[in-house]
C-alpha cells in the first residue's frame, strides 16, 4: 500500500493542467536573431512579410486602444500593403500633456507588450490555445470596427482565419509553437522599426513616435527611442525566463 504522503503527490501530478509542448529555448532565441538579421538584409521582409503586418497592427491598435483607455475615440485604422499604418484618434485633453505621450508610446510598444503577453501564456495548452483564439477573433472583430483600407480588410481578416484555424484544427505542439513564434516575432519587431525610434521625422504623416514623446515630455527623441528599445528586450527576456522557468 502507497504511503499517503506519495498517493497526494501522485493525485496532484494526475490533475495538474498539461504544459504546452514548447520549442526548445536555443531555437526560439536563434529564430529571434535571425528575424532581426533578415530584417536588415534585401529581401527579407518578403520572407517575414506577414509577421510585419501583424507588427504594424499590434503597433496601431496600441495608438487608438490607449486612447480609448483615456477617454478618446479609436476613430479608424488603415494598414497599407507596404507594411506601414496609421491609427486615427482623439485624446481628452484633461490628462495634460502626459495623455498624448502615453497614446504616442503605446504604438512602438504595443508588439513587445502583446508578444510578451502571448509567450507568458505558452504555459499551458488552455491559455495557448485561448490566447490564439482571442487574438484571431480580435482581428476579425477589429476589421469590422476600426480598419478602413482595402489592403487592411483583405489582410487583417485573413491573419484572424489562420490564427483562428491553428487554435481550432492543429495539434498541441503547433498551437505551442505558433502562440510562441508569434509572442517572439511581435518582441523582435522592435528592431525592425529601429530607424523609425531615433527618427524625429515620420516622413509624409509628420513626427514619429518618440519625437510626440520629445514635444509633450521635453526629453529628446533618441532618449525615448532608446528606452523602448531596451525595454522590448527586457520583455521578450523576461517573458520566456517565466515561461521556461514555469515548465520546469
Amino acid at each position: 500500500m502507497a504511503e499517503p504522503g506519495k498517493q497526494f503527490d501522485t493525485l496532484l501530478h494526475q490533475e495538474a493542467p498539461p504544459a504546452v509542448e514548447r520549442m526548445g529555448l536555443t531555437w526560439l532565441i536563434g529564430a529571434a536573431i535571425a528575424t532581426a538579421l533578415l530584417w536588415q538584409v534585401p529581401g527579407g521582409d518578403y520572407i517575414l512579410y506577414p509577421f510585419t503586418i501583424l507588427a504594424t497592427w499590434f503597433h496601431e491598435m496600441g495608438h487608438g486602444l490607449m486612447a480609448l483607455l483615456l477617454g478618446g475615440q479609436f476613430q479608424k485604422l488603415q494598414i497599407f500593403s507596404n507594411g506601414s499604418g496609421v491609427a486615427t484618434y482623439a485624446i481628452r485633453t484633461s490628462f495634460g500633456p502626459i495623455g498624448p505621450a502615453l497614446v504616442a508610446a503605446a504604438g512602438p510598444m504595443g508588439p513587445p507588450l502583446a508578444g510578451a503577453a502571448l509567450i507568458l501564456a505558452s504555459r499551458s495548452f488552455q491559455t495557448a490555445s485561448l490566447s490564439l483564439k482571442i487574438l484571431g477573433s480580435f482581428l476579425l472583430i477589429s476589421t469590422l470596427i476600426w480598419v478602413r483600407s482595402w489592403f487592411g480588410f483583405v489582410a487583417i481578416p485573413l491573419l484572424g482565419l489562420i490564427i483562428l484555424g491553428t487554435a481550432l484544427k492543429a495539434p498541441r505542439w503547433a498551437q505551442g509553437f505558433a502562440i510562441q513564434f508569434l509572442g517572439v516575432q511581435a518582441c523582435v519587431s522592435t528592431y525592425h522599426q529601429l530607424d523609425y525610434l531615433f527618427s524625429f521625422s515620420a516622413g509624409p504623416l509628420g513626427i514619429s513616435d518618440t519625437a510626440q514623446i520629445q514635444k509633450y515630455l521635453l526629453l529628446p527623441y533618441w532618449f525615448w527611442g532608446g528606452l523602448m528599445a531596451i525595454a522590448s528586450l527586457i520583455l521578450l527576456v523576461q517573458s520566456l525566463r517565466v515561461a521556461y522557468r514555469s515548465a520546469q
